[in-house]
């Protein structure tokens, strides 16, 4: 194993070409001396190496995370708390550092990165400050002389598995909530983002986080996720990924009766009523089925359009697609999907679509141009006359691809939206207030939005799915301080004769 200790970094944090684990504050390499390429979304050409972890590797970050994680825990919430505000201003020291490395890393724009990062700054804003909270509650007992009342106290170890498509996001929406409730962390990176999530480690070491507290590390969901997730110790797993390997997570964490945080997929409804601001519609239409080259878990990938203005509304939406720009820049729209694998998923999942029937109204196709060969680009596509329980409507694709479908009513489009293996957003566009409220109400899904996107959330708020989207629990929002803490009942008895 070839170390370097990292408490000598510059100010400057310089990233390396062959992202390393973090260990017990350690920039380490797997112990089987073992690398895997990272390729630029954008170009083909590989950026980075990283280490390719293996159980043994997982092994040691979790048995740091427990020998650090009492006196973590032993630390008050408050100067946890101010620990977490510390690596928040090292994110906004290196906000743009960090923007260029998720935009380098996922092909999406450096203005959308830079948002991005934003965000999870604005994320440990928030979860530190909780650390000034951290609230249980007193109550009443129904015996004289006793009083109740509930604190949190921390799981132990937490194994967090992220997703690419927002890396910093994603470490941030995880990172902060387990951290502030006094739980060491092994975090497993995104196989696609782990300079992201390297990057994070760098900051958080300068930050002055007790080594220990936080381990990376590096790897493919098999070789380092799957030992994460079986590893006995680990007290509750946290992952955000497809329904499919979710729900294998909750079947080996549940054998030891683990806890677990499951943010799976969406094949998320947008409803276009023949009242709505049909320019609108279309807008966010087009920003919720292709920004970030439809890698969200939130994408409009369902668009649902009343009968009465549904050619009209169709002729809208194939032009506003028709002017979206493809590239990697800040003057481009969307930018390419993260690697060879998923593209090919894309261009096969339109193929069968159209070998049961669908029409592909525009795009379908990788983009062959001179500024796109290399990369990983796939034209913005629009679908229709796919049945509602064809693979396309029911399998979240993660990419650029969105379907259409008729209503003759209300009760119809609902019944569509509703007619979903999952749950997570929803939208609806109309001018009347009672349609927006009923379906508000009605919809199956964690978040609604009225006239808006299918997408977006905010560190205060809990976002989550219903049915396959998820198994119930919320993140961010104090409501994530219930995944990573247990709660304990304390009752004092006093006894007045001794007063």
């Amino acid at each position: 194993m070839v170390d370097s200790v990292a408490g000598d970094m510059m100010s400057d944090i310089q990233i390396p070409k062959q992202i390393t684990n973090w260990i017990n504050g350690i920039q380490c390499n797997a112990q089987g001396g073992k690398w895997l390429s990272k390729y630029s979304p954008a170009t083909g050409q590989e950026i980075y190496q990283l280490a390719r972890s293996e159980q043994e590797d997982i092994a040691a970050a979790v048995s740091t995370a427990i020998a650090a994680q009492s006196g973590w825990a032993d630390m008050p919430a408050v100067q946890r708390g101010m620990i977490l505000h510390e690596i928040v201003k090292g994110l906004q020291v290196h906000r743009e550092e960090m923007a260029q490395v998720v935009a380098a890393e996922t092909g999406k724009a450096l203005k959308e990165a830079r948002g991005e990062t934003e965000g999870a700054i604005q994320q440990g804003l928030f979860m530190a400050g909780e650390g000034q909270r951290l609230y249980g509650r007193t109550t009443t007992s129904g015996v004289s002389n006793k009083h109740a009342m509930t604190v949190r106290q921390p799981v132990g170890v937490a194994g967090l598995i992220i997703a690419a498509n927002t890396p910093i996001a994603n470490v941030a929406w995880k990172v902060f909530p387990a951290l502030i409730c006094g739980n060491a962390v092994v975090l497993k990176a995104a196989e696609d983002t782990p300079a992201t999530a390297w990057l994070f480690g760098a900051i958080a070491k300068q930050a002055g986080l007790p080594d220990g507290v936080l381990n990376i590390v590096q790897g493919s969901g098999l070789e380092a996720g799957a030992p994460l997730v079986e590893h006995e110790k680990v007290g509750v797993v946290s992952f955000t990924g497809s329904t499919k390997v979710g729900r294998e997570i909750a079947v080996k964490v549940g054998h030891r009766l683990g806890r677990v945080s499951l943010e799976l997929g969406g094949k998320n409804p947008l409803v276009v009523c023949d009242d709505a601001d049909l320019e609108n519609a279309a807008r966010w239409v087009c920003l919720s089925a292709f920004s970030n080259a439809g890698q969200r878990c939130a994408s409009g990938s369902r668009i649902i359009i009343f009968d009465a203005i549904y050619e009209q509304f169709r002729d809208m939406l194939i032009e506003h697609t028709k002017a979206l720009k493809i590239g990697p820049g800040d003057e481009h729209d969307l930018g390419p999907v993260i690697n060879e694998h998923q593209l090919s998923c894309m261009l096969a999942a339109v193929e069968e679509a159209k070998s049961s029937g669908a029409t592909v109204l525009i795009g379908g196709e990788r983009l062959t141009g001179e500024e796109h060969k290399q990369g990983y680009y796939l034209a913005p596509t629009l679908v229709e006359a796919v049945a509602p329980d064809d693979a396309m409507s029911t399998t979240e694709l993660f990419g650029p691809i969105t379907t259409l479908y008729r209503a003759k009513d209300f009760n119809e489009a609902l019944e569509l939206a509703n007619n979903s293996p999952y749950g997570l957003t929803a939208c609806i566009h109309t001018g009347n207030f009672n349609r927006a409220m009923e379906f508000s109400y009605r919809v199956q899904a964690g978040a609604t939005v009225v006239n808006g996107g299918t997408y977006g959330s905010e560190p205060h708020m809990p976002f989550g799915g219903f049915k396959q989207s998820g198994n119930g629990t919320r993140e961010p929002g104090t409501e994530a301080l219930d995944v990573y803490s247990e709660l304990k009942d304390i009752y004092l008895l006093v006894d007045p004769a001794q007063v």
